[in-house]
């Protein structure tokens, strides 16, 4: 798989799947690098073929309706951008 990782304080393994043209997932990557915590995310819509979905398979398991963005906090799911469960979710690891 296609992520990308983003340097920073190493708290947590963190996945973000998210969608190149979504501002959603743009405010989640803008406020884990405020944040400065590391972090991979992988551009789904920028995939294709096998690796596509295999992908989509991963996030169906934290996310069965598939909607991004969808962030991965030591196997804790967090769908949609949401401020104040990702700030109380890195507060616990």
């Amino acid at each position: 798989m296609k992520f990308t990782k983003v340097a920073g304080k190493k708290s947590a393994e963190i996945k973000l799947y998210a969608l190149s043209t979504c501002g959603w997932c743009r405010k989640t990557r803008e406020l884990l690098e405020e944040l400065g915590v590391e972090y991979s995310y992988v551009y789904v819509d920028q995939l294709s073929g096998e690796e596509k979905s295999e992908v989509m398979k991963e996030v169906e398991r934290w996310n069965p309706r598939c909607s991004f963005p969808t962030l991965v906090i030591n196997q804790q799911c967090i769908v949609g951008f949401q401020d104040e469960q990702i700030r109380e979710a890195l507060k616990h690891v």
